[in-house]
């Protein structure tokens, strides 16, 4: 991290967080840090719009990348 390990200051915070996976998050899982833990670590601030998506990524990501670029899916 920029500001914990380069001792950067000012970093901003992420702007946006989702996270895709196909189990429940949990601290320390596979599944990665759910949103609060990474509020603790100084990347997201309490107010950061977090969404967490249990499914297979390799379907909804597609979709949603789709979705946010504007792409029509046929």
């Amino acid at each position: 991290m920029l500001s914990q390990d380069l001792r950067k200051e000012q970093v901003p915070l992420w702007g946006f967080f989702c996270q895709i996976g196909d189990s429940t998050t949990s601290y320390g899982a596979y599944s990665g840090a759910v949103p609060n833990e990474k509020i603790t670590c100084g990347k997201l601030g309490v107010r950061t719009p977090k969404f967490i998506i249990e499914s297979d990524a390799t379907i909804v990501a597609p979709l949603i990348f789709a979705y946010v670029l504007g792409w029509q899916v046929t």
